[in-house]
């Protein structure tokens, strides 16, 4: 069966994307577009616009050409989307990259994207300068202040703002190039063409979810999919104003939204729950706020209709992938259309289907399987990676999501676990792979397994399973403190059990679903003794604990990633 928007099909123009995001900027040239919530410095649509061109004609001088990318390792900032829309307007594209990576990691991503500019934050200009060393990246660009080996970004806006004429291909030209695991193994580059992410805002413009008279609160990571295209891209193509965090801490996002009398929310899960428990959010006004929307993990119907109740506003839920620009399905936005605990439905133009796990069958109401996307908001495909492609997206245009769930009888979606591999810790991705691959480098450790496990504020944390060397000695905390010097903070393994054997599949693949079985199995009893925990007594996830001097990556698919987590 397949289930299909209840709305009707809208007409997606063949428009390039920066055109489309800057469309309103001549008539609200005076109008804040993005605000700093820290320090206040605010770009308006005319100096947004401006700046971009500026920064569009100075980056041409330095040979920055079409179908060249640049990439932007850095915190919320508002200046953030200037060499993004630059890039855009140059018909190349930009990668967004999460700036806790290690060095390692944010090599990986430059050079398979291989990106020819980096724009950073002197909080991560140190990683970056390495970062370039060990790429093919040619110069690194640092917002603020002069610093030795890098260009200040300032130099790029005393460029005349003249820009030539770029052809672009609008259903073929990439335009965006995040980084996602899929459905398994290591990240790859998302290829998002000018119409995926066109068709993407149309889409939810439809819907009313962004107002020109709304003030939208940007805490969640503007390089993450949801950040990039929900938050910024949707609200500058609106008209409204974007008030700019750089990290999420509670009592300054709470004290910025009274402030700015803020009305949409872009919120996740673990922000969910605060603002359903803490007592510090009834000393603000929040009354302002329109509409509440969570992604990155699933929301259940008690925390949905707390945080309606007590903030006493429309609270809706969305799905998608980074591989769908991202949004496919969103809760339908008039309270008595609002299905607590669904995803909504499919937005205008795009079809859904569930199949069957075994035989690929097309699956009726309440049957739970895997779901399938098709629909213009769909990626062009993974960059260099036409095999990961075939294997993720169908000829006729089907997305195997990997994410498994059901319709009901009213085409709702509700998504209820996952048959990929990826682990989703506070919304963010983590691949299990990537966490073996790690392991398997230390000396003692001669096998290696990861799995998610259950976790009652993470939502789910990796924990490993160990196989060491004859005669080798390691104990869990060096081999958990070994991988944490390795990758990005919110992929540390936060379990580890010491076992003799890992299940494989004849091919040798690993098992991980029989030890997902197994570990819920036990898990209404204790842990066994050889089984090590590394959670902290307080996790710091949601706080601002590391990034202090400088303003600071969705159910299985859900808009991928939580935010970067401080540790």
């Amino acid at each position: 069966m397949i289930y299909r928007s209840p709305f009707p099909d809208i007409a997606i123009p063949d428009t390039a994307f920066a055109p489309f995001v800057l469309q309103h900027a001549e008539r609200l040239a005076g109008k804040p577009a993005i605000i700093d919530g820290v320090t206040g410095q605010t770009f308006s649509y005319g100096e947004l616009a401006d700046s971009v061109r500026r920064v569009a004609a100075s980056l041409a001088q330095r040979g920055f050409r079409k179908g060249d990318v640049l990439a932007l390792f850095t915190p919320n900032r508002p200046e953030f989307f200037i060499p993004f829309l630059a890039a855009a307007l140059l018909g190349g594209s930009a990668t967004t990259i999460n700036p806790l990576y290690t060095v390692d990691e944010l090599v990986f991503q430059l050079n398979d994207a291989r990106a020819k500019f980096l724009f950073t934050s002197p909080v991560a200009l140190e990683k970056a300068l390495e970062g370039q060393r060990r790429s093919q990246t040619q110069e690194v660009f640092v917002f603020g202040d002069d610093a030795p080996g890098a260009t200040s970004f300032s130099a790029l806006l005393k460029g005349e703002g003249v820009v030539s004429p770029v052809a672009v291909d609008v259903r073929e030209d990439v335009v965006a190039l995040p980084y996602s695991s899929g459905t398994t193994g290591l990240p790859k580059g998302v290829m998002l063409t000018h119409r995926n992410l066109v068709a993407n805002l149309c889409q939810m413009s439809s819907l009313g979810l962004v107002r020109e008279d709304d003030v939208i609160i940007g805490v969640l990571p503007f390089y993450h999919i949801y950040g990039l295209t929900v938050i910024v891209s949707l609200g500058l193509a609106n008209g409204a104003t974007i008030v700019s965090l750089p990290r999420y801490d509670l009592p300054q996002m709470l004290q910025t939204m009274q402030d700015y009398r803020v009305s949409v929310g872009y919120m996740v899960p673990p922000i969910m729950l605060a603002l359903a428990k803490q007592p510090i959010v009834d000393s603000y006004d929040l009354s302002p706020l329109r509409v509440i929307l969570s992604a990155a993990a699933p929301l259940g119907k008690d925390l949905q209709e707390a945080v309606a109740h007590r903030l006493n506003c429309l609270v809706a839920q969305g799905w998608g992938l980074t591989e769908t620009s991202p949004d496919a399905t969103l809760s339908p936005l008039e309270p008595e259309t609002v299905r607590v605990g669904s995803a909504g439905v499919c937005v205008a133009n795009t079809a859904c289907k569930v199949i069957d796990l075994a035989s690929g069958a097309e699956l009726g109401p309440r049957q739970q399987g895997e779901i399938c996307v098709r629909g213009p908001q769909v990626m062009k495909g993974y960059l260099n990676n036409p095999q990961a492609t075939a294997e993720i997206l169908e000829p006729e245009g089907w997305l195997h999501t990997g994410d498994i769930g059901y319709f009901d009888e009213d085409s709702y979606l509700y998504v209820v676990d996952r048959l990929k591999e990826l682990i989703k810790y506070k919304g963010m991705q983590v691949a299990p792979a990537e966490l073996e691959a790690a392991l398997l480098t230390h000396p003692a450790v001669a096998d290696a397994a990861v799995i998610p496990i259950a976790d009652e504020e993470a939502g789910e944390i990796p924990k490993a399973f160990v196989i060491l060397k004859s005669e080798s000695v390691a104990t869990a905390d060096e081999l958990m403190a070994y991988v944490a010097g390795r990758v990005a903070p919110h992929k540390r393994i936060r379990r580890l059990e010491f076992v003799e054997q890992i299940p494989r599949s004849a091919s040798g693949k690993i098992l991980r679903r029989v030890l997902i079985e197994q570990e819920r199995a036990q898990a209404p009893a204790e842990a066994p003794a050889q089984s090590h925990s590394a959670e902290p007594a307080a996790d710091p996830a949601l706080s601002s604990a590391d990034v202090q001097s400088e303003p600071a990556r969705a159910s299985g698919s859900l808009w991928r990633r939580f935010f970067h987590r401080h540790s």
